[in-house]
């Protein structure tokens, strides 16, 4: 091949137009480095190719394994896009990425073959372009599918194995310990000797407070959520392991407050009485039980009863809520419920009790959802793009200027991290306060980055069409949509009942900072970002009601008093 030809169409001598596809199978990988690994050796293999980067398509959380390509939406779009020409190759880290079902990967490699689209990977040197790599990446397809089915054959028969021994599968529940502990090599050292049966031990006060959660939810004198405060008031804590979304929308995983749902788990748990489950079956367990046969039968009985028995809520509700996800309380930020009751009366609601952060001064407030609902459909329909709106969003990301200012900010952001975390460490301020405001800080950092262009063009297409998808949309599609442009949509739940602030996503805010209200809208955007700080300068202040009383920026800062400033 011609010098200087390698990254060319053989038929045009244009420059191929290349894409990313990523994915990572579990949301533990999504929180870590994978993906931003593999896109940043995309760009490195396009930048040594001279090929033209087009698009990235990230799958997070879907596994390669699955025979549906249903399964994988944009997975789906990749192979929609690769049929209208919009690309020419598509780059993946290794094959494994792509697929690990071996019909999956030639149906869809035949499918890129027919749109005359190849396929690139990073790690094995493979490019479905000419007959010898269509034959290795056959047989690479067939040992990542291989691989992937005997892995998980062999990890289900050991899982197996240990229940039928009487041993537990996955983390030691509450109420027991382990009888190893890990040293800070990683190395496990064994804590008893000699090593209890199922290598578990009854947890001194954990154990006798399973007793009572037992007892007092028997006795039918107790709801969840009061024992969940119970074991709460007393200093206990969920032995969380999983990465959870917090209110923030960050990946957190440590010890969180009991709930409700938490304390349900415990008393549905079959362990405590002696017994491992393993699919359907209970099997007997090795490990000492912490309470009888009976007393758990007797729980679950109440369980039963209690279940859907509500006065109040409706047993047989319409769980499709606009802003579900969406929604947040403007006094500490935190996610709201949505509930429908027994009337058919639909409300979003602050949590009552049992937060991951001190009880909310707004905890318990409700406000219907049509209400809500109504302020939002009137927000959509506010917006408003004028003609110039494409020159004036690439003013706003093209300042010279706002890499420096966004990276300043970052800098700031973490040595006020650290000198809290040193304050934590002193003892200057309290374990719920050092939980919110680490949050925020987290908050501050997401939002510090400076928009693509490319990303901001395709929003303001989106909102551009914004109305006529929206007149067409059933109402979980308009959640979609929702989601597609919002991070959060804060409510003020004491005052004003109604939207006060939105946070777009980071291509949607300079949309957001160039667009208008429409003259006869009953809602005013303010299309410049509130307060100076990094969280501030993500929020937009919106203006409600019918008469559109204009609501000072004070105001608004007032509710929004718990963020830390920053």
């Amino acid at each position: 091949m011609p010098q200087g030809m390698q990254g060319r169409d053989m038929m045009t001598g244009e420059a191929k137009r290349a894409v990313a596809y990523l994915r990572v199978s579990s949301v533990s990988q999504i929180d870590g480095h994978s993906l931003d690994a593999q896109e940043r050796l995309f760009k490195e293999l396009c930048k040594n190719r001279g090929w033209e980067i087009i698009r990235i398509y990230r799958e997070e959380g879907r596994s390669a394994h699955v025979e549906d390509i249903h399964k994988r939406p944009i997975f789906k779009d990749l192979l929609g896009d690769a049929k209208k020409g919009m690309f020419d190759v598509v780059v993946v880290h290794t094959l494994d990425r792509w697929s690990r079902n071996l019909k999956v990967t030639i149906e869809s490699l035949n499918l890129l073959g027919k749109y005359n689209v190849g396929l690139a990977s990073i790690v094995e040197s493979l490019d479905y372009s000419n007959p010898q790599g269509m034959l290795s990446l056959h047989m690479l397809g067939a040992f990542a599918q291989y691989f992937s089915e005997s892995l998980s054959t062999h990890i289900k028969k050991g899982i197996e194995q240990r229940a039928v021994e009487g041993k537990r599968n996955g983390a030691v529940p509450f109420g027991y310990e382990s009888c190893w502990e890990k040293e800070e090599n990683g190395e496990k050292k064994r804590r008893c000797n000699p090593e209890h049966p199922g290598g578990v031990h009854i947890h001194r006060r954990e154990g006798k407070a399973v007793k009572e959660l037992y007892k007092r939810y028997a006795a039918g004198t107790v709801t969840l959520s009061e024992l969940a405060s119970w074991l709460n008031d007393e200093g206990f804590r969920t032995r969380n392991t999983k990465k959870i979304e917090d209110a923030c929308g960050n990946l957190t995983t440590g010890p969180k407050l009991f709930t409700g749902a938490s304390v349900r788990f415990i008393l549905h748990n079959p362990f405590y009485m002696g017994k491992i489950k393993h699919r359907d079956k209970l099997l007997p367990g090795v490990h000492k039980p912490l309470v009888t046969k009976k007393l758990f039968d007797l729980v679950q009985d109440t369980l039963k009863k209690n279940s859907g028995r509500s006065s109040t809520l409706c047993p047989k509700s319409n769980r499709e809520y606009l802003l579900k996800g969406l929604a947040r309380c403007a006094y500490c930020g935190m996610p709201m419920w949505a509930q429908t009751y027994h009337n058919g009366g639909r409300y979003y609601r602050e949590h009552r009790a049992s937060r991951s952060i001190e009880q909310c001064v707004a905890h318990g407030g409700t406000i219907p959802c049509e209400v809500v609902d109504r302020q939002m459909i009137e927000l959509v329909s506010a917006i408003e793009l004028k003609e110039s709106w494409l020159e004036e969003v690439l003013s706003v990301i093209s300042l010279k200027d706002e890499v420096d200012r966004v990276t300043k900010e970052r800098e700031q952001v973490n040595i006020k991290l650290k000198r809290m975390a040193k304050a934590y460490i002193d003892g200057l301020i309290s374990d719920d306060e050092y939980n919110r405001q680490k949050k925020v800080y987290g908050l501050a950092l997401e939002s510090l980055v400076v928009s693509d262009y490319n990303a901001s063009e395709e929003a303001g297409k989106l909102i551009m069409n914004l109305l006529s998808l929206w007149d067409k949309a059933t109402l979980s599609e308009q959640r979609k949509l929702l989601l597609t442009m919002l991070d959060a949509v804060y409510i003020d739940f004491k005052k004003s009942k109604s939207i006060i602030a939105v946070k777009p996503k980071p291509p949607f805010k300079p949309i957001f900072q160039v667009a208008v209200s429409k003259k006869d809208s009953k809602i005013r955007i303010l299309n410049e970002p509130f307060g100076k700080g990094p969280i501030g300068s993500s929020l937009f202040l919106v203006e409600t009601g019918e008469g559109r009383t204009p609501r000072p920026e004070k105001v608004t800062q007032d509710l929004l008093q718990d963020y830390p400033s920053i």
